[in-house]
């Protein structure tokens, strides 16, 4: 959309200069793509979103200018016109609407003795600038009103229409091989899909696109019928793509143009006829139906919804100014306003569209630049809750959810070997569904088998659900079950992982991690699912909160799951909920240099990798942050009943920049300390 600096000037009085209005504009969403001066003007093309069909007028944007500058904008009023009498009978002009959804409204207004001629100088100037070329008086009204209000016009010569006892317009589908020679002097061919404007005869224009060149305004025009109306934007879309003709009508009409405005345009481009062209009658003689009104349900507005939105109190009387120079009618009421949106304003649905009119144009670059406020989440039902926000995790660490049942036969809980009882029903429904199930590992091998029979691999699952001690004893439980290589695509394509208790150990630390839950540690245990080597309590604080361990084979065997390692957790969820801390505390990052050290050690095979961590952050300190395992080795060169661990320290202090000396008797510290705490040897 084009539109000239001096244009704009006759609605509102703008004391910016041209570059200071193109930056205004383009902070309030009309983006100024190019400014030029011309000819004493200067011309600023903006880039128009889809959903303002209002900017695509000059008095659209003269809204917008009127509001950013907090001036008042004098949109022209045409009521006072004097409307003659027709001398014609209206029954000598007839409309007919074939489909009252192609064309919701249409305007049919007879101008003569009318005088055809160049139009005056300031007028061709500006259609020039915006890159319209003037025609003749008549046809660069037409053009001017519709860069004016955003609605497209077309004007008939009279006498041109085919007619016998009087006129006729009709508004219809084209039939198909219909021909009609355009303005541009190419004849096309028309189909059902394309609306047209009809005399009695023949179509004389591609409604809403182009006219037709039988009934041009020419040097020789003496009167002529007005057109101003309103056509579905679908179906000038779809006649505008067949006939491969772009106008600025057609571009108007796809965006659908404002009802109310047709007979105001109309009004307009008559007036100005009258002035320039020496229209000496101007007859209103009929139009399709009376204009709707557009009485909209009003928006409620809180202003205290406007501040917690936005973040910045505005005051009511500038969240009133603005609203009213947007051209939308405010009234208070009750510490909130009512507003009444214009037709043209058919984006404007919600309170919070009109929160957003009102930031942009106090300014986004007048929000203040804050941190956010986190406020930590308040559960009204902490379990429920609770069990959300693990779900949330653990489907954002790659495994999916099942859900089970909760009952289960004898046979299903035996074939695991567990040794621990169900709690059996009094009046089962079926052998299957006897028992209340003492724990979900029977129905997680029952699932993994079933994946697996159907090569849905891997099987990374997990299941929040209760399992049940005894009659008077329930409890929640999350179980987790890992089988089968995980695929991934590396560097060199597709590439398979075989699963190890460390990625479901890496699963259930990041899951405490997230979760705020520290003091964790993972120690040897029994289980008779398990491996006896591979089998782990977790531990937090002092009491046991669950196991994990690889599935023994035989259990495996016996449910048909062949060729697998299996890896399942099962954590009782009332002990996690204890320790839970959700309350986060955001540090800022370092301002000082880090420095890594490696420790490689050769210790006995019975020594705990956390005893060793322990060991090296307690010792390190106040300098050590992160302690990591390396490297591990047990083979070729390591004595038997030895392994050699590599770990990685990190030094870091957050005051200042830690000296060589400092680091080096920090690791020095740790070094004697793992001598003589585990008669570890340096490698």
């Amino acid at each position: 959309m084009k539109v000239t600096y001096n244009w704009l000037k006759d609605f509102v009085q703008i004391k910016l200069a041209p570059q200071a209005l193109a930056e205004k504009l383009t902070m309030a969403g009309l983006e100024v793509v190019s400014l030029e001066e011309k000819d004493g003007d200067w011309v600023l093309e903006i880039e128009i979103t889809s959903n303002r069909p209002d900017w695509l007028s000059v008095a659209g944007i003269a809204r917008e200018v009127a509001a950013l500058t907090n001036v008042k904008c004098e949109i022209r009023n045409t009521k006072s016109e004097t409307n003659h009498k027709s001398k014609i009978p209206k029954t000598k002009l007839e409309i007919k609407i074939e489909d009252k959804k192609d064309c919701p409204l249409y305007t049919a207004r007879v101008i003569q003795n009318v005088k055809v001629a160049q139009s005056p100088g300031w007028m061709r100037k500006r259609l020039e600038l915006v890159g319209i070329r003037p025609v003749n008086n008549i046809v660069d009204i037409t053009n001017y009103v519709l860069l004016e209000t955003g609605e497209p016009l077309h004007a008939f010569d009279l006498d041109k229409l085919a007619h016998q006892d009087g006129f006729e317009i009709a508004v219809r589908r084209a039939r198909n091989g219909e021909k009609i020679m355009a303005i541009d002097g190419k004849e096309r061919t028309l189909d059902k899909d394309i609306l047209v404007i009809a005399d009695s005869f023949r179509p004389v224009a591609v409604a809403g696109v182009i006219g037709g060149k039988d009934t041009e305004v020419g040097p020789g025009t003496k009167n002529i019928l007005l057109e101003a109306a309103k056509f579905s934007p679908v179906l000038i879309r779809r006649g505008r793509q067949k006939l491969g003709i772009s106008t600025e009508s057609s571009y108007r009409f796809e965006r659908d143009v404002d009802m109310e405005s047709v007979n105001f345009a109309s009004l307009r481009a008559g007036q100005m006829i009258q002035k320039e062209a020496g229209g000496g009658t101007v007859l209103f003689l009929s139009q399709s139906k009376a204009v709707p009104k557009c009485r909209p349900k009003p928006i409620k507005l809180d202003v205290q919804k406007v501040k917690n939105v936005l973040g910045v109190e505005i005051p009511v009387p500038k969240i009133k100014n603005i609203l009213g120079h947007l051209g939308l009618k405010v009234k208070t009421a009750r510490g909130s306003l009512e507003v009444s949106v214009p037709s043209f304003r058919r984006d404007l649905l919600r309170d919070v569209d009109l929160i957003e009119e009102v930031c942009r144009i106090h300014g986004y670059g007048l929000i203040p630049v804050t941190t956010p406020c986190i406020t930590p989440q308040v559960f009204s039902n902490g379990e429920f809750d609770l069990n959300f926000i693990i779900r949330n995790i653990l489907i954002a660490e790659g495994l999916n959810e099942v859900i089970t049942h909760s009952l289960i036969n004898e046979d299903l809980l035996e074939r695991c070997a567990i040794g621990t009882k169900g709690v059996f029903l009094d009046n089962p429904l079926s052998k299957e569904l006897e028992m209340l199930r003492p724990t979900l590992i029977p129905s997680f091998l029952n699932v993994t088998a079933h994946n697996l029979n159907r090569k849905l691999k891997p099987v990374r699952i997990f299941e929040i659900a209760k399992r049940f001690l005894s009659p008077e004893k329930e409890e929640y439980v999350l179980t987790i079950s890992l089988c089968a290589e995980a695929s991934w695509c590396g560097i060199n394509g597709k590439q398979e992982e075989k699963m190890s208790l460390l990625h479901l150990k890496g699963v259930i630390e990041n899951l405490l991690e997230r979760l705020g839950v520290g003091g964790c540690d993972f120690s040897p245990a029994a289980h008779n699912a398990f491996y006896a080597n591979a089998a782990f309590a977790l531990k937090i604080g002092n009491s046991q909160a669950g196991i994990m361990g690889q599935v023994r084979q035989e259990i495996l065997n016996a449910f048909d799951i062949k060729n697998q390692a299996l890896f399942l957790a099962e954590i009782n969820l009332g002990d996690l909920y204890k320790v839970i801390n959700l309350n986060r505390r955001f540090m800022p990052l370092p301002a000082y240099p880090a420095v890594t050290r490696d420790i490689s050690i050769l210790v006995g095979a019975d020594i705990g990798v956390q005893e060793l961590s322990d060991c090296i952050e307690q010792e390190g300190q106040p300098f050590i942050k992160e302690v990591k395992v390396a490297d591990f080795y047990a083979g070729e060169h390591i004595p038997k009943g030895s392994r050699g661990l590599t770990f990685s320290c990190l030094y870091q202090s957050a005051e200042r920049t830690l000296q060589d000396d400092e680091v080096n008797g920090a690791h020095q510290k740790i070094l004697e300390n793992l001598k003589n705490k585990f008669g570890a040897k340096l490698r």
